[in-house]
């Protein structure tokens, strides 16, 4: 059976105490109340019973702890899956989206998420949700945009009519106004 991994020397329980009480952060305030019953002479075990977790999980910690400090066991965003796409395949996509479509060969007038979501398909045999297309075009820096919804019997020129072609006057009236009509 290996021995355990030692714990940093430039720090103790106390310390630990002092800054899980400090912390904001449940997550990292657990491992160092953990790793400071370890600091006062507690078994291993007992430090996975403080954290509610395995042994693996403590020596997971104790590594993190001695590699970067407290701020090592602070709550990390999981990395998730890689992306699909490349650089290459977003740069194609990118600058098919600039040009727009040409509908004698897209056979559509605008770009739907379903309509890149079947070119990604053709072009490079890589299948995506429509979702994923739009997250991956928000980060290329493209935004959805939308027509104003027109009315189909809309008349432009009776609008015109109906327009308003100078600005309300509006004037304050004195404070106490109501006061002396009383």
């Amino acid at each position: 059976m290996g021995s355990a991994i030692g714990l940093r020397e430039d720090h103790d329980g106390s310390g630990l105490r002092s800054l899980a009480k400090a912390t904001k952060q449940a997550g990292q305030a657990r491992r160092l109340l953990a790793l400071a019953a370890i600091y006062d002479g507690g078994s291993r075990s007992d430090a996975a019973r403080i954290g509610g977790v395995t042994l693996q999980i403590v020596r997971d910690w104790v590594l993190r702890f001695n590699a970067e400090g407290p701020e090592g066991l602070v709550d990390r965003k999981a990395p998730g899956n890689a992306s699909k796409l490349d650089d290459s395949h977003r740069q194609a996509l990118s600058a098919l989206v600039e040009s727009g479509p040409i509908p004698a060969i897209h056979g559509v007038v605008r770009w739907r998420l379903k309509d890149l979501v079947q070119w990604i398909w053709e072009e490079f045999r890589i299948e995506l949700d429509a979702t994923t297309v739009g997250r991956e075009l928000k980060r290329l820096g493209f935004r959805k945009l939308s027509a104003r919804p027109r009315h189909h019997a809309q008349n432009e020129m009776v609008m015109e009519d109906f327009k308003k072609t100078c600005l309300p006057h509006w004037t304050k009236s004195a404070p106490n106004s109501r006061r002396a009509s009383r």
